[in-house]
């Protein structure tokens, strides 16, 4: 192209003469400017920091223009061959040097800013990523670079490519060597300012594969993390990230402010995809990334953003609607490993670009847009609605922007701005920007500018106008109408605007901080592209990018042109210390954050002066606080609990302070001056206080315990998952709570009643506590804080949940209560409401319910928006007194209820388990009970039962479903023809066809079933079964018999007895009749205290005998499996109850005969036991406990003493039994503390659900802790031929003597199935036998297959016809493929780090915005993909609730029972 620049004359010389004396009398005149035309819009277009040199990139044409004056003239870089550039990035450390990149071997290098250019080369052209060079921050290394190229071996009509990295140390002067092959990305640790750590100056990190590739794609899982601090010459290390050889998948790295973040995709078998965040802040340690409520933030592809960033907090918004661009932002603490939410419904774009950015030089101040209308877009795909929210404590808390009394024109604004729900002002960000650079503000310090709109949300952008804010956005004025582009300079005191809305040849400008504005014309008609200046605002020069209408275009003015203006003749006297004034950045109860005060020197608003510091950054100035509760937080062992921080146990103090357990120590109060914080003076939190030793932490090898006294007895109580606090409930009403695993207890709310609590079933961090009126209290953060909130009614006495859960987002939820209860109750009624924003707004579902719940759950795929009910036919009268004519009708209604039809017309009730919803629909005129089952909560299937077994007048009971099919046991005998049992029977895969697992397996009376399954195993399953049921029939009495399943009930098989018991004796009994049996769920005081445990794989314990049936509870003993109940050894005599600490490490058993006064505890899994005493009296145990994950070495018992009335909690401390910690080594598995078991290792079938899986678990005599070792995945060792455990009867089949599969008499086969949908080549006529659906065998025998049929459709067709077919699109494929590779650089999907903007080069404007502040800083786009122990009867004790089981009696009167149950 050839360059133009020349000034625009006027016409006018009259009227120029006439404005000049005007100007010159008021001793300054108009800008001036100057005109430079191009032919295309830039890539980028950019200055070297605090010079007046800048850079154009033309990437159309391939060229790079460089300007020495600012702006004013322009000059191609001759150095450089045209058509060559296709990048252009400068040295972020260096103000001198910038690189122009080619898509080739050969590039060029500025060392004085663009005057001059030499050409290097590189053994390979540079990889299509947005960063291909990476910088060390360190000036003196500033040589320090690394390169990522691409290398491509053509293969046929394609190519396999792959990305290698090269360093140089001298900015290219020698030819760079190689660092390392197959990488993603590298980056030095040294690579930002803020990152500031002590690690080696050359350490570098590369996000890399492990193995080549000879397609040129990588599986996630070879993707790992690689450290060295010698270029990898010789050290190579796997960062591990404290998980060992889990730590692969990592999908990116990124060096946020002072953190280093690594993106990871959870590859474990057991994971849907998860994506984890882990964070360090000095290299050494890395920490996973904590979201407070698991469930539903977490992290999937596509679906998070790291967005800017403070020095002390990190920010990440994830998106949680899986059906619109809405987010909710979550800040982290100080480390950047615990998250808390900050703002609800943030508005996201589809790239993940996230309406929120921080003001510039402001600590704490930030502004965000909210989707107001939330609910209406994510059902009915309504347009967003957006309102503006700022925040000046950094994101504690948000508020409205506060709008101008008046518009530009000095006219009111019509609306009450003292409602900030309808008036309030609303301005576009980051989602939709205009311009270059930062989006509301720049270093000029204090000044604010954006474009939008006054009222009830944000109109759009051609129907806004122009705002200004002077100080930090906490006033703001109108000063222009319509959208215009605005840039700040000289530090603020000259502001510039531009007409964003049509074309223009004029600017405005103001030079006293917005009070008055003046025009300039400029002579040429132009649509404003973008408004820059130097990026530090110092200069009075600005640079308009414009793009020129056709008839606007002359023989010197091409289609593209930069104006430059100058500013500098508007003022002729430069400011003195009397014109500036001290700004602070916030007001009111803002002004202090991190314990001072944050100022700046800044001009004032009527110094008629230029300030004329150029590249001078405005400096901040701090004034230190006086301290304030918010400058602390909790110290080392200390947590907080209700808002103060308690012990978390005894205190750890260095050896020899307390010599005698009488005298007393200087310990912490519990508090620390956070890190970094600078106030002085004021509230002394952290000052030692005196303490008696007997509360420090024991010597190694001492147990210790502490007792505390409740004044009425425990009725509830239950561990917040995943942490040590504790909540329980008394029989007087009153909460207490513990955040040290009962070390310490704290009475919540003591002028409450408290009638029930809540953990939410999906975020473990929020519980509930329910009042007797509709206030209520919730905690968001484990206990820590404690909230009040207004329900839409007191809850309900009708015995349904009165809160219920969503799976994915926290937020929702619905309350089912009373109304019109509380006077004569002839309209007395259960109604439901629900919220989506955690109870702050709660919107009307249904009156007259038994129950309403979300179809969705977390394997449930429903829609996110359906809520389904049950619900009373009659609406009228008194609910208390409905009889059986008034019928239950199930109604789902999706968009929050609002598109409602009628399910079933009589109902019993509904549950759901795993990925089955269950319904018990009544057939009138049958009298019959119906099995519906749906996968969906919207299409239902009728279960299909064996004819004998048809539940027409039986009662069943749902059993826990987790390897995907359905288990249900019905009820065969019942009052008054016998006692309680019946039998079990297991489902399909999708829960339809029924077939007999076994039969006479007992119940109780509530319809509860010994039936339980062994915790982390798949497939494994113990019962009870009724031995006699024929003369059980005539005494009604039972007697007992104890099964066990190991292939997920296709047989069942006696427990092995152990060949002698506890003291070395043989048993009496002996023979095959001989077995063990043991006692089962409906027996169990405490229904947590289950066989096993999540925290050691294998480990059973539980209370039996052996013999040929099983005893009464007290004449029996304690036993133990190791091997998932192959085989049992009894450990100690008498009936104990159990508890598992510290993944096995500890176990605990305390007599459950009577009153005790000691506990005795095994380190080595009972084959040795000690006693330790814990009282002077005998108490009563009820129960022991420790945290949910049993990982703790800290337990609770819960009793009474006799003749006392109340409750007592002894919170008894194993922790300094050791301090040695476990050692897992997978390099050198024989010298650590772990052994590889699998259940199959001391069986003859090596083999469970078609695969052999072995599992670490800590060796039976290493003495160590475990603690919080991260666990290795499941290996699955090999995947395994098909054999007969691996396959159960089909429909209307049972085993007969002989354990074969038979027709059951009278009844007909399935039809066979030829749909052949998932693509089988053939299908097989049906046998009497099917496959386990969670078997994953292969080969081997198959009786489930008959005669084999081709299936119909493609798969008939031959292989000349598919070749044919394949061919050609083959050969297109692999030649697209080559080429979108390397113009795209997505081969390894698409990852956005810092700065990495819109770096496309397809020479549209709007996508050339890389140097945006506000974009993502990290956002992943890869393509792909406590068990609640309460009855929701509100006034009853609620010992009914069982884990994993609905009760489904017949009569229609009687109540479904509501529990949450544990996943």
């Amino acid at each position: 192209m050839t360059l133009r620049v020349g000034t625009i004359q006027c016409c006018c010389a009259l009227w120029l003469a006439l404005l000049a004396l005007a100007s010159l009398v008021a001793g300054q005149s108009d800008p001036k400017h100057e005109i430079s035309s191009f032919e295309n819009l830039p890539a980028r277009i950019f200055f070297f920091d605090d010079t007046d040199s800048a850079i154009y990139h033309d990437s159309h044409q391939g060229n790079v223009y460089v300007s020495q004056d600012e702006g004013k003239s322009w000059a191609q870089a001759d150095d450089i061959p045209s058509g060559r550039a296709v990048m252009v990035f400068e040295h972020p450390f260096n103000n001198r040097i910038a690189f122009v990149l080619t898509d080739d071997k050969k590039h060029y290098r500025t060392e004085d800013r663009g005057k001059t250019w030499r050409s290097f080369e590189v053994p390979i052209a540079p990889a299509l990523v947005q960063r291909p060079l990476s910088f060390h921050s360190d000036p003196q290394k500033y040589g320090y670079i690394l390169y990522q190229g691409t290398v491509c071996d053509r293969v046929g009509w394609g190519g396999v490519c792959h990305d290698e990295t090269y360093y140089t140390k001298d900015g290219f002067s020698s030819e760079p060597t190689k660092l390392l092959t197959d990488t993603s990305r590298c980056q030095f640790a040294h690579s930002s300012a803020d990152f500031k750590h002590d690690s080696h100056p050359d350490l570098v990190y590369c996000v890399a594969f492990d193995t080549p590739s000879s397609t040129g794609s990588h599986s996630y899982s070879s993707s790992r993390l690689y450290s060295s601090t010698d270029f990898f010459e010789k050290e190579k290390t796997v960062e591990d990230f404290g998980i060992g050889k889990n730590a692969k998948g990592v999908i990116a790295l990124a060096i946020v402010s002072k953190y280093a973040v690594v993106a990871m995709k959870d590859v474990t078998e057991a994971s849907n995809g998860e994506m984890l965040l882990y964070v360090t802040v000095d290299t050494n340690s890395w920490a996973r990334a904590q979201f407070p409520h698991a469930s539903s933030a977490k992290l999937r592809e596509n679906a998070y953003t790291i967005v800017e960033s403070t020095t002390h907090s990190l920010g990440v918004d994830v998106l949680l609607q899986d059906r619109s661009a809405i987010g909710t932002l979550f800040l982290s603490n100080s480390n950047g490993t615990f998250f808390v939410e900050s703002l609800k419904d943030t508005n996201r774009n589809d790239n993940g670009f996230v309406d929120y950015e921080r003001l510039y030089g402001l600590d704490g101040v930030g502004l965000a847009n909210i989707v107001a209308n939330a609910k209406d877009v994510e059902t009915r795909r309504a347009r967003k609605l957006l309102k503006t929210r700022i925040t000046y404590n950094d994101g504690r808390s948000w508020s409205s922007l506060r709008p101008p009394p008046e518009d530009s024109e000095g006219k009111r604004i019509h609306c009450d701005s003292a409602d900030t729900e309808t008036c309030s002002l609303h301005l576009h960000s980051v989602t939709t920007p205009h311009n270059f650079g930062r989006i509301f503000s720049s270093p000029a310090p204090g000044f604010v500018m954006g474009v939008g709109s006054v009222g009830d949300h944000l109109k759009p952008y051609k129907d806004s106008d122009t705002f200004l804010s002077t100080d930090g956005g906490q006033t703001w004025k109108m000063v222009r109408r319509d959208a215009h582009k605005y840039e700040f300079g000289d530090q603020g005191s000259v502001l510039v605007v531009v007409n964003d809305e049509d074309t223009t040849n004029v600017i405005r400008y103001s030079l006293d901080l917005g009070k008055t504005w003046k025009e300039y014309n400029f002579g040429l008609k132009i649509h404003a592209g973008a408004l820059v200046t130097l990026p530090d605002s110092t200069s009075q020069k600005f640079l308009l990018l414009g793009l020129v209408p056709r008839k606007e275009r002359k023989h010197d003015i091409g289609a593209v042109v930069i104006v430059y203006l100058d500013f500098q003749p508007t003022r002729k006297r430069k400011c003195e210390d009397g014109d500036f004034e001290h700004w602070y950045a916030r007001g009111g109860d803002s002004q202090c954050i991190m314990g001072h005060k944050q100022w700046y020197r800044r001009r004032k608003p009527d110094a008629d002066c230029y300030v004329g510091e150029k590249y001078i950054d405005p400096v901040e100035h701090d004034e230190n606080c006086e301290c304030t509760d918010e400058d602390y937080e909790c110290d080392y062992n200390f947590v907080l609990q209700d808002n103060k921080c308690v012990a978390a146990g005894p205190e750890p103090i260095p050896a020899g302070v307390c010599k005698e357990s009488t005298g007393t120590y200087q310990g912490s109060s519990g508090y620390r001056k956070i890190p970094g914080n600078t106030c002085v003076d004021g509230v002394r939190k952290d000052a030692p206080v005196e303490k008696d030793c007997s509360k420090a932490q024991p010597a190694e090898g001492q147990i210790v315990h502490q007792s505390f006294e409740f004044k009425s007895q425990i009725v509830q109580h239950a561990y917040f998952k995943g942490s040590t606090t504790i909540l329980v409930r008394l029989h007087d009403a009153t909460m207490w709570q513990s955040s040290s695993e009962g070390y310490m207890w704290n009475q919540l709310f003591p002028d409450k009643r408290i009638l029930a609590f809540y953990h939410h079933k999906f975020a473990s961090d929020r519980a509930y506590l329910i009042t007797d009126t509709d206030e209520y209290f919730y905690t968001t953060n484990f206990g820590q804080a404690w909230h009040p909130a207004r329900a839409p009614s007191p809850p309900n006495t009708f015995g349904a949940q009165v809160l219920r859960f969503h799976p994915t987002d926290s937020d929702r939820l619905i309350w089912v209560g009373n109304r019109d209860c509380s006077s004569d109750g002839s309209d007395c009624r259960a109604e439901a409401k629900f919220s989506r924003d955690h109870g702050r707004r709660w919107d009307n579902i249904d009156h007259y319910v038994k129950n309403c719940a979300w179809a969705k759950d977390s394997h449930l795929d429903a829609d996110p928006t359906e809520i389904i009910c049950e619900s009373w036919k009659d609406k009228k009268g008194s609910q208390r007194h409905f009889g059986p004519e008034n019928t239950l009708e199930l109604i789902a209604g999706a968009d929050y209820y609002e598109r409602r039809k009628k399910i079933f017309d009589n109902v019993v009730g509904f549950a759901k388990f795993s990925e089955f919803l269950v319904v018990a629909e009544v057939l009138p005129e049958q009298r019959a009970l119906e099995l519906q089952v749906s996968l969906d909560g919207n299409h239902f299937a009728g279960g299909k039962f064996p004819p004998s077994m048809h539940p027409n007048a039986h009662a069943y009971t749902i059993l826990e479903s987790n390897t995907g099919s359905l288990f249900l046991h019905m009820t065969m005998s019942e009052p008054p023809f016998g006692p309680y049992w019946g039998n079990i029977l297991k489902s399909n895969s999708n829960g339809t066809y029924f077939g007999l697992s076994i039969e006479n397996v007992n119940r109780n009376e509530d319809g509860f079933v010994d039936f339980e399954k062994v915790i982390g195993l798949d497939g494994v399953a113990l019962i009870n079964v009724v031995a006699d049921p024929g003369e059980a029939t005539v005494s009604k009495r039972k007697t007992l018999q104890s099964r066990i399943t190991h292939n997920d009930g296709g047989s069942w098989k006696p427990l092995n007895p152990p060949p002698h018991d506890s003291l070395g004796n043989k048993y009496e009994c002996e023979g095959t009749k001989c077995a063990l049996h043991i006692h089962g769920y409906t027996e169990r005081r405490d229904p947590r205290a289950t066989y096993s445990s999540t925290g050691i794989v294998g480990i059973l314990i539980a209370v039996g005998n052996v013999g040929e049936t099983l005893k009464p509870y007290k004449e029996c003993d304690t036993f133990l499996s190791r091997d998932a109940g192959f085989t049992w050894e009894e450990v100690h005599k008498d009936a104990h109850m159990w508890e598992f600490g510290d993944s096995g490490s500890v176990l605990v058993i305390v007599n459950d005969e009577g009153p005790t006064d000691h506990v005795l505890f095994s380190t080595d899994e009972g084959l040795s036991w000690r006693e330790y005493r814990f009282s002077d009296e005998k108490i009563l145990v009820d129960s022991i406990v420790t945290v949910s994950e049993d990982n703790s070495r800290r337990f609770i018992l819960f009793g009474s003493r006799l003749r006392v009335p109340g409750s007592t909690a002894v919170h008894i401390d194993f922790s300094m039994l050791t301090t040695k910690h476990c050692v897992l080594d997978l390099e050198n598995p024989n010298g650590d503390d772990f052994e590889l078991w699998g259940p199959s290792i001391e069986r003859e079938e090596r083999c469970l659900f078609g695969r052999q899986t072995l599992y670490h678990r800590r060796k039976r005599q290493a003495n160590c802790v475990v603690g919080k070792l991260p666990k290795t995945e499941e290996s699955t060792v090999a995947t395994c031929p098909c054999a007969s455990v691996d396959f159960e009867c089909e429909f209307n089949h049972i085993r007969n003597a002989d354990d074969q599969c038979v027709p059951v008499p009278g009844t007909q086969p399935l039809p066979n199935d030829n749909s052949c949908q998932n693509g089988e080549e053939f299908w097989y006529e049906r046998t009497e036998y099917r496959l386990i659906p969670y078997s994953s065998c292969e080969g081997g025998l198959r009786p489930d297959r008959g005669k084999q049929h081709v299936c119909p459709g493609f798969k008939s067709k031959g292989p000349l016809f598919w070749m044919f077919m394949l061919l050609l699109p083959f050969g297109f494929t692999a030649l697209v493929g080559y080429y979108y590779y390397r113009r795209s650089g997505l081969a390894r999907g698409t990852i956005r780090l810092p700065g990495d903007g819109f770096a496309r080069s397809d020479n549209r404007f709007h996508r050339g915005m890389d140097t945006l502040a506000s974009v993502p800083w990290f956002l992943v786009g890869i393509a792909g993909i406590a068990f609640e122990w309460i009855s929701s009867r509100i006034d009853r004790v609620g010992l009914r609730s069982r884990r994993g089981y609905r009760d489904l009696p017949v009569d229609e009167d009687a109540q479904v029972l509501r529990f949450e149950d544990e996943e």
